[in-house]
């Protein structure tokens, strides 16, 4: 009965990765990006305008995460903050319905689109620091990869939904297998490729239901009065203690730069896409596909690795992929392919781009899985939350840092391709701090 039970608890935590990732698939990479550039027109603009706009989402959620950590451990219950945050994102998602062509205003969308992104971000917060009630230290890389891999698998399906009866291409109107938007949506208003933000929304709402029903927080304590000056004084005691755990600072510290360039290539694929290449919605949405389904395969495979290895030498391989890719993005555009000329209308850069997101998929997937399993070796396990919340601060609190790099390289430059560059030296930087890490932290020397 405990072992079902337990069971239950895991498939309802995956659902969180299920419900959660097309922000990350529909929103933020391979729909409603290339759309932003569309709407705007030119592609360096677009793309400024897009790494200012989640740059300020990542300002807040860098400041917020480790006090609402600490506040979580201190008064208990973190499922009443993944019901708040969970809101914000259905309310964020929700309002890119407005992104009316010849009618919208920039600001507010990008207000809508931030106010989603802070929520999904922290609610992750919340539920990755429950990852270690869910199996012992040799089972948690195995769940993690394939939570990860079962959260692709969600994205895969809302991003084929969305093309399939959604999406409709700027020429014709008509979604990918050639037929009206769904429901009877005005192609002209772009209502289709709109609803992606309503679509999300709904697809959260219904797919939290199991993580609602099946997981429980062993935490139930009623918060003690006091609770946020406690959480305060027990967030800044941590942050004290932090450079003399040289494991767990080290890791942290990677962390924020490699993270981070790997956001800042989620975050700029598909716009990058659009305009380096002309790329459409529909065809960033099938390179979308391709690189789904290479991380869904990775991250399951990831985890076995995971298990195998350890979490370190997988974050490793990842950040010398991925640093690989960058430069190749960087070499790559409609007319050359690393400094070779290419005749007009040659296939060969959207193949290398198919592939390049094929590798960024894979890689980032197994990244990702494999860090929240470091971060458990690293982490105290009686100040779970607080440290998942120093997590995402390190996701985060660089995070501001690629997408304003990549929008004022992209505007000194004048070039999107120049625009990338500044995640090759983010991923360098993460791969040197983790020299300094431990493969299980402090216990390692205990």
């Amino acid at each position: 009965m405990v072992q079902r039970g337990l069971r239950k608890r895991i498939w309802g935590w995956f659902f969180f990765d299920w419900a959660s990732q097309p922000y990350n698939t529909l929103l933020l990479t391979f729909i409603f990006g290339p759309y932003i550039k569309e709407l705007i027109g030119d592609g360096t603009t677009a793309q400024s305008a897009w790494g200012f706009g989640v740059g300020a989402a990542g300002i807040v959620i860098a400041l917020a995460a480790p006090v609402l950590g600490a506040l979580a451990d201190t008064g208990g219950n973190r499922q009443r903050w993944i019901w708040l945050f969970s809101l914000m994102y259905i309310l964020g998602a929700g309002g890119l319905w407005l992104a009316v062509p010849g009618e919208f205003n920039l600001f507010v969308v990008l207000v809508f689109f931030a106010i989603g992104l802070i929520g999904m971000e922290f609610a992750t917060t919340f539920t990755n620091s429950m990852l270690p009630d869910l199996g012992t230290p040799e089972e948690i890389g195995r769940i993690s990869g394939n939570g990860w891999a079962f959260g692709y698998v969600g994205g895969l399906i809302a991003l084929a939904i969305m093309l399939l009866f959604f999406a409709e291409s700027a020429e014709t109107g008509r979604t990918l297998i050639g037929r009206d938007p769904a429901f009877g949506l005005d192609p002209d208003l772009r209502e289709g490729t709109r609803a992606v933000g309503p679509l999300t929304a709904i697809w959260f709402a219904v797919f939290m239901v199991p993580f609602f029903l099946f997981v429980r927080d062993p935490k139930t304590r009623k918060a003690p009065d006091g609770a946020i000056r406690q959480a305060l004084r027990d967030l800044r005691a941590t942050l004290v203690r932090l450079p003399r755990q040289r494991s767990l600072f080290a890791y942290l510290a990677s962390a924020m730069f490699y993270r981070d360039a790997l956001n800042g290539m989620y975050a700029f694929g598909g716009i990058y896409a659009a305009g380096v290449l002309g790329w459409g919605v529909q065809q960033t949405g099938t390179f979308g596909i391709v690189a789904i389904i290479a991380g869904a395969i990775a991250a399951w495979l990831g985890g076995k690795a995971d298990v195998r290895f350890g979490p370190k030498p997988v974050i490793v391989l990842c950040i010398l992929i991925l640093t690989a890719v960058g430069i190749t993005i960087v070499m790559i555009s409609r007319d050359a392919f690393f400094g070779i000329p290419l005749a007009e209308g040659s296939v060969v850069p959207d193949i290398a781009f198919m592939i390049i997101g094929a590798v960024i998929g894979a890689a980032g997937g197994v990244i990702q899985s494999a860090s929240r399993t470091m971060m458990v070796r690293q982490a105290n396990p009686d100040r779970m939350t607080e440290a998942f919340g120093l997590y995402a601060l390190s996701g985060k609190a660089t995070s501001f840092l690629a997408p304003l790099l990549i929008g004022i390289t992209t505007y000194a430059t004048g070039s999107q391709q120049l625009g990338v560059s500044p995640v090759i030296g983010l991923f360098l930087i993460g791969l040197v701090l983790l020299v300094w890490v431990k493969p299980n932290g402090q216990r390692a020397a205990a």
